[in-house]
C-alpha cells in the first residue's frame, strides 16, 4: 500500500496574518505580534475556519485509516485539531518539524518597508537572486525549504496509507505541488504570484494505482466549505517577509 491522494491544508487566519496586514497597510516597519511564529495563534475567526475544514474532510471521504501530519506551529496543530474533531474521526495528526514555516531569519517580523529601511543590502540582493535562491541572513530560501520537504513527502509517500492530510502554511502547499508534481522554479513562483492560498484552503494532490504515475491537483485552493459554513474567507496578501504563512 502507497499513498493515493494527499490533501493539503493551509492553516486557519492567525492572529500573525492580521498584524502582518495592519502593518503593511499602515506603513510600519514592523509587525506587532509579541509571540515568538512557531507560537502564534489563531485568531477567532481561523479558529471557525478550521473547524469548517472538517466538513471538507468528511466530503472527501477521509476516515480513520486516513494518515495525518502537521507542521510544529502553533497555528497548523490547532487548525488539525479543530478540523479533526468536527469530522468526528480519532486521528492524531503526526507533528514533523519538515513542515514548518519557512524561516526568516534576521528579516522575521519586518514588513517590506522595514526591510529597505533595515537592511537595504539584503532587499538588493534579494531583487538580484530571485525570490526561489534568496536566503536570508539566519533563514532559508524556497530551494531550502524545498529540500526538506522532499525528504518529508519520501516519508510520506511510502505510508502504509491510501490516504493523508498535511496541515500547513501556503509556502509548504506551494514548495509540495512543486516536489510531487514536478514543477520548475517559473511554474511555482507564477502560482505564488497569481493563485495566493486562502486560510483554511483546501487542495487535493492524487495519482494513479500503477507504479510511478505521475500526482495530479484534483482540486486546488477550496474554500467551499467555509461559505457553505458561513464563515469568513481570508486571504492576507501582502510582503513575504511579514506573513505568517
Amino acid at each position: 500500500m502507497a499513498l493515493q491522494r494527499l490533501v493539503l491544508v493551509r492553516h486557519g487566519e492567525s492572529l500573525g496574518n492580521e498584524a502582518a496586514s495592519l502593518a503593511e497597510s499602515t506603513g510600519s516597519q514592523v509587525v506587532d505580534i509579541p509571540t515568538r511564529d512557531a507560537d502564534t495563534p489563531l485568531s477567532p475567526t481561523g479558529a471557525e475556519q478550521g473547524s469548517a475544514v472538517g466538513i471538507a474532510l468528511t466530503g472527501l471521504g477521509l476516515d480513520e485509516s486516513a494518515a495525518v501530519w502537521s507542521s510544529p506551529y502553533l497555528r497548523a496543530r490547532h487548525t488539525g485539531e479543530l478540523a479533526i474533531a468536527a469530522a468526528g474521526l480519532r486521528l492524531v495528526p503526526r507533528i514533523d518539524e519538515r513542515l514548518r514555516d519557512r524561516e526568516l531569519g534576521v528579516l522575521d517580523k519586518l514588513t517590506s518597508a522595514g526591510v529597505l529601511a533595515r537592511y537595504p543590502d539584503e532587499a538588493a540582493r534579494k531583487a538580484h537572486l530571485g525570490k526561489f535562491y534568496y536566503r536570508p541572513p539566519g533563514g532559508e530560501s524556497w530551494v531550502d525549504v524545498a529540500l526538506r520537504l522532499r525528504s518529508f513527502l519520501a516519508d510520506a509517500v511510502a505510508a502504509p496509507a491510501d490516504h493523508g492530510v498535511v496541515f500547513a502554511h501556503e509556502a509548504i502547499v506551494y514548495l509540495i505541488r512543486y516536489v510531487l508534481e514536478g514543477w520548475d522554479e517559473g511554474t511555482v513562483l507564477d502560482a505564488a504570484r497569481t493563485a495566493p492560498v486562502r486560510n483554511a484552503a483546501i487542495t487535493v494532490l492524487e495519482r494513479g494505482d500503477e507504479a510511478g504515475a505521475p500526482w495530479r491537483a484534483t482540486l486546488v485552493g477550496d474554500v467551499s466549505h467555509l461559505q457553505r459554513s458561513g464563515v469568513e474567507t481570508t486571504m492576507h496578501a501582502g510582503a513575504e517577509h511579514a506573513e505568517r504563512h
